[in-house]
């Protein structure tokens, strides 16, 4: 007993506690947890006390699941991704799917590339520096200099990640290839659980990226190859197609993750990167001098393929009644791409030998590895039935120059497509160019509508000496509220200008991209309009400020001009119109003819495309065509060609016999370019979604092809014909006033009122008026009326105004539409009429007032004399 001894005075004071320790609480802690209590149940209570329905709990519930289950499935991939890549042997053995091996396994021409994985993977932390470096000395300033709300941004971490890019193959073609180029197809997959963050201190907004995947196809052309070193002049990279984009958010935009937002997110990046980096956009690397790769700027298409998707036959029963007892037909469909341009034909209901009867025409840059793909669907209201694809080698289109025939589905039991396509050859004179206006019969009356007959290609380049202050030049903007404001309070009304540039030919245009800060921008940007009759139409050229909204200078060239110049093309600096004395804009046009060359062959020459079998099934397929188009705005790229209806169906030859064979199929499918060897696909099985936003692409010879809306208008008035004989105006009519104020310097539109409109439902109509200043169909540009309810005769007296000189104003069109409103959620919205009011009026400046006759597409303009 006596070996215990009590503890000393200094193992008392080291066990014992400070006063008040025993009762130190976490105050931080529990104010948060009291604030998500309060936050989970004030929706409740919320909901209690305005006496709303419970099921808005269980509506909230279930997005919150969702959520959830959509963060866990993205986690899951990047998981799976990041183990594949690791040991690709082992998770090869542990049993992958076929559409998720790399490329190499399924191409005998596409080879591995180990040893430049693994220089890749030694280079990595300095392309991370690089990139750290390209962020926040590039990207940060250039963020906030873009708005005055954005002077505060700034990256707080920049971590791209451990795990490096990897190259899963590489392809190099040998063949139909320039002799001084080389081209290369690297399949590339980046799996990064990378961390950037950013944030607006001005206020306290967090948010960031927390991993990325990307896989894509990306070209490397070695170009043009020269006798001195460094024996490549330039190098120029891009995407075939968009690559397929998955990102996980943090901080404030995990708000992009909730379902329906998150594919809007990645498609909205995805069309960021298109600007840059998808054919026929490119990022082109001089390595010589700029007058050796002064081409290189300026790429010319490699041709035009003109593609009439004309019937079908014999296609599958997707419709089917009281849980597939009994069988019905389909509404057919058709998805078109040639790369990145992608159309869409209009729906045949319940038929399984559709006739569409639709051209349309795509441009080619790159047919070493490009081909046409065709997808038909059967449209449902849930998700549309896969009912057959068809991939064709654009080099055998080529080299036929004319193929009119019958081709079997591929990924289905049954089913033909007649297609006739067309290589049309850019020629750089004009001696074809009446022959070729006759076949497509440009007529007069014609002139911005139908089929092409040449290309326009126009490489913009720079602005000098731009108006510093555009209200020098553009009195009227001191009419606006702001610049008022402004000038009261005694602040800097104008600095330099954020200019961008407009370009239209006839109803088509097009615009670049806005350059901040400066009155001596640099685009360096291509485009491209599909003409028409280059004879009688022109180009129109407008330099804007987007800051005030207001012109900085325009000019219009006459395409005629270009059909005396050398090669018919122009290259130099034109000097601007109202606008400062020595502002200028240099740019560089080109016109080149389409022109078909007929092959002479002997009366026993057979021939077939070579038809192209996926080796992927349609249930592995991450995005199909349909869906990737869906969220897309037609938005947008210039490599697409804008189509216009026209009367006059399209050059419909009886095709070769139906049972022409295919060719040995290639092992190469585009829809494998750019697979990732990661299961990226397992989330989405199964055939796309419908779109009801997405409207079909108008067919450029087929007054058939027009969108949705009409063609329900037109289905509606057949109804309401019924073996009668309709009057002269079955549409009614829409009285409106038209004139241009000089003092104002805008045009001014009054829309009265409407008679004899047609109803929707029994109790009528609910009308209302939209307007658009063709070619600006911007959301910013258009006008509408109030809805008038129940009625068939609605009042309006409302006026609108447009701002836009005179002489401008008369080469533009009044786009003029009635429709009716419907509730939310209606399905009684659509077209009640339309009216195109020619502008190029004498009278315009005096004005008139008339009754117009509404119309199902308002294609016959009314010109006001």
């Amino acid at each position: 007993m006596s070996g215990a001894r009590a503890p000393g005075p200094e193992a008392g004071a080291a066990g014992a506690e400070p006063p008040g320790a025993a009762l130190s609480v976490d105050v931080a802690g529990l104010l948060a947890q009291l604030a998500r209590s309060f936050a989970l149940l004030l929706p409740v209570y919320a909901l209690g006390y305005l006496g709303l329905s419970f099921t808005w709990v269980l509506l909230a519930l279930g997005l919150l699941v969702w959520c959830r289950r959509s963060r866990g499935l993205k986690a899951t991939r990047l998981c799976r991704a990041l183990a594949l890549l690791e040991d690709e042997e082992r998770a090869v053995r542990l049993g992958v799917r076929a559409c998720d091996l790399p490329a190499w396994v399924h191409f005998p021409d596409t080879e591995r590339a180990e040893w430049l994985n693994k220089t890749v993977k030694h280079m990595w932390p300095f392309i991370c520096q690089f990139i750290e470096k390209l962020f926040r000395e590039t990207i940060e300033p250039a963020v906030r200099g873009a708005h005055t709300h954005l002077s505060t941004f700034s990256f707080t971490r920049v971590d791209v990640g451990q795990q490096p890019l990897r190259i899963n193959g590489v392809k190099v073609y040998t063949e139909n290839v320039d002799k001084r180029q080389i081209i290369l197809d690297l399949q590339i997959s980046f799996v990064g659980n990378c961390e950037i963050d950013l944030e607006i201190k001005r206020y306290f907004c967090r948010a960031g990226v927390q991993s990325i995947q990307i896989h894509g196809t990306m070209r490397v052309i070695l170009e043009p190859l020269i006798g001195d070193m460094p024996l490549v002049g330039a190098l120029s990279i891009f995407f075939l197609r968009k690559p397929l984009l998955e990102i996980n958010w943090t901080g404030l935009t995990n708000l992009l993750d909730i379902p329906g937002l998150n594919g809007l997110s990645d498609t909205i990046i995805l069309d960021i990167i298109s600007n840059y980096l998808v054919l026929p956009n490119r990022i082109t690397v001089p390595l010589v001098s700029e007058v050796q790769i002064a081409q290189l700027r300026f790429p010319i298409p490699k041709g035009v393929l003109r593609i009439h998707f004309i019937e079908a036959q014999d296609l599958q029963e997707k419709d089917t009644y009281l849980k597939g007892l009994v069988k019905g037909k389909s509404d057919p469909y058709g998805v078109i791409r040639v790369g990145n341009q992608i159309f869409q034909s209009k729906v045949i209901k319940e038929n399984l030998s559709p006739k569409w009867n639709e051209v349309y025409e795509a441009l080619v840059y790159e047919h070493p590895g490009q081909e046409l793909e065709i997808e038909l669907f059967d449209e449902d209201p849930d998700k549309d039935d896969f009912l057959g694809s068809l991939m064709i080698d654009l080099i055998e289109v080529e080299k036929e120059r004319l193929l009119d025939e019958w081709f079997t589905l591929d990924e289905v039991l049954r089913g033909k497509l007649h297609l006739k396509l067309e290589w049309l050859t850019l020629m750089p004179d004009a001696s074809n160019l009446e022959k070729v206006l006759t076949d497509i019969r440009a007529d007069k009356d014609q002139a911005n509508d139908g089929l092409s007959s040449s290309l326009l290609i126009l490489y913009l380049d720079s602005a000098r000496n731009l108006p510093s202050n555009p209200l020098e030049f553009n009195p009227d903007v001191f009419k606006k509220a702001a610049i008022q404001k402004a000038l009261k309070s005694g602040k800097k009304i104008y600095s330099n200008p954020n200019p961008l540039v407009q370009m239209s030919v006839g109803h088509k245009a097009q615009e670049s991209k806005i350059r901040y800060k400066t009155n001596e921008p640099v685009w360096e940007e291509n485009f491209t309009f599909f003409i028409h009759n280059p004879k009688r139409q022109e180009l129109e050229v407008e330099v804007k400020d987007e800051q005030h909204q207001c012109c900085l200078g325009n000019l219009r060239i006459p395409l005629s001009q270009l059909l005396a110049c050398e090669d018919m093309t122009l290259n130099r600096r034109f000097q601007l119109s109202n606008s400062g004395p020595n502002s200028s804009l240099k740019m560089k046009l080109a016109l080149r003819v389409l022109h078909l060359e007929k092959q002479e062959r002997s009366p026993d020459h057979q021939h077939a495309a070579q038809v192209k079998r996926p080796s992927v099934s349609k249930e592995g397929r991450k995005i199909s065509v349909r869906s990737r188009m869906s969220a897309s705005p037609g938005t947008g790229d210039s490599c697409t060609a804008p189509s216009t209806p026209v009367i006059g169906g399209c050059d419909n030859k009886p095709g070769v016999e139906e049972g022409a064979q295919r060719a040995e199929a290639s092992p190469q499918g585009p829809r494998d370019l750019g697979r990732s060897p990661s299961s990226l696909q397992a989330g989405s099985t199964g055939s796309p979604s419908r779109a009801p936003a997405k409207e079909p692409t108008p067919s450029i010879a087929s007054d058939i092809s027009l969108p949705v809306a009409t063609q329900e208008l037109r289905q509606r008035l057949r109804q309401l014909e019924n073996g009668t004989t309709l009057g002269q105006s079955p549409l009614g009519q829409i009285q409106l006033t038209v004139r241009h104020s000089s003092q104002r310097n805008k045009l001014v539109v009054v829309v009265h009122s409407c008679r004899n409109l047609i109803a929707f439902s029994e109790d009528g109509s609910d009308p209302y008026v939209r307007l658009y200043l063709l070619p600006d169909k911007r959301r910013s540009g258009r006008r509408k009326t109030h809805v008038s309810k129940k009625t068939l005769n609605p009042v309006f007296d409302q006026s609108f105004d447009f701002s836009v000189s005179l002489p401008d104003v008369q080469r533009r069109t009044l786009d003029v539409a009635v429709k009716n409103s419907g509730g939310f959620l209606s399905k009684d919205k659509g077209l009640l009429g339309k009216v195109l009011v020619g502008l190029a009026s004498e009278e315009l400046a005096k004005g008139w007032t008339q009754w117009y006759d509404l119309t199902e597409d308002g294609t016959r303009p009314h010109v006001v004399t």
